[in-house]
């Protein structure tokens, strides 16, 4: 379906119901906090059911609700990493693990930054060729190839307190594939944390955290965007509503998949997210879906 643009954002979800906003809000907050691309299924979702695509403003701006749930999650530690970083620059103690975690999760953080403001005048465009049906089915194929990759060669045995700024900048850089349609910024930051040896678990608590920043920045920034849309009260209501739903349903995902990984590996979203991208490509070839 066409978008619906505004001074050059696209705010297709302007168009859309309660229900339908209801409905992407969960698909939102259990997919921003899998391994199996928010934005694709903000994407796929519309596409197959009709609908105007809500656009890559909502799927950025719907990000706050996976910050509240990671927040609500993993308070604690939230709460040690910051008071203890304090703490550190207070005594000069850069060897505490709560400093080192800390800078770890800023110096991750960086590249995305500042390849997202390079690249926001295509990621949030109207009609972006990189929210094409086939992007998504390619980059969905990619990543379950490279998570497989990550599961067979890899051996699980790291923890987040063995974290070394390097390893920090190697799963920084990998959340850069994020800005990518089909990648998602859990995926690849999971990713590249098991080809680094974390245990599951591990890998997918320091992607949480690591994403903290990250989802603040870029929600926060798709908010003040949209503020100076002015937008009629009816559009932020949507809006609104739409993240209260996320928010439940991204605690929900958060705690499903940390239990999960405590005794299972990853290969259901391997398989899952090769099936999508295959299934993307030949309904994108066979006219399906456009």
């Amino acid at each position: 379906m066409a978008s619906v643009c505004s001074a050059g954002t696209d705010i297709g979800f302007a168009s859309l119901d309660y229900l339908q906003v209801a409905i992407l809000g969960v698909i939102q907050g259990i997919s921003e906090l899998l391994p199996i691309s928010s934005t694709a299924h903000m994407r796929i979702v519309p596409a197959v059911l009709g609908w105007h695509d809500p656009g890559s403003a909502f799927s950025a701006a719907m990000q706050l609700a996976a910050l509240a749930a990671v927040v609500s999650y993993f308070w604690r530690d939230v709460r040690e990493v910051t008071v203890g970083s304090i703490a550190a620059v207070r005594q000069r103690d850069f060897s505490s693990p709560q400093f080192r975690l800390g800078v770890a999760i800023i110096l991750a953080t960086i590249p995305i930054g500042i390849a997202g403001l390079a690249l926001s005048h295509v990621l949030n465009a109207c009609g972006s060729p990189l929210r094409s049906l086939s992007v998504i089915g390619y980059a969905c194929i990619a990543m379950g190839v490279l998570l497989a990759l990550a599961e067979v060669s890899c051996k699980h045995r790291r923890t987040v307190g063995e974290m070394r700024l390097r390893d920090a900048l190697i799963v920084g850089l990998a959340q850069v594939g994020a800005l990518i349609p089909g990648v998602s910024r859990s995926g690849s930051t999971l990713t590249a944390a098991l080809f680094l040896n974390f245990k599951r678990e591990e890998a997918a608590r320091f992607s949480f955290l690591l994403g903290l920043p990250a989802i603040a920045l870029a929600g926060l920034k798709e908010l003040l965007v949209l503020f100076h849309l002015h937008m009629p009260l009816e559009t932020w209501m949507l809006l609104i509503f739409g993240l209260v739903v996320a928010s439940i349903s991204a605690f929900a995902a958060i705690w499903g998949l940390m239990k999960f990984l405590e005794k299972f590996s990853t290969w259901p979203f391997i398989v899952y997210r090769i099936a999508l991208g295959i299934f993307l490509l030949v309904a994108v070839n066979n006219g399906f879906l456009s």
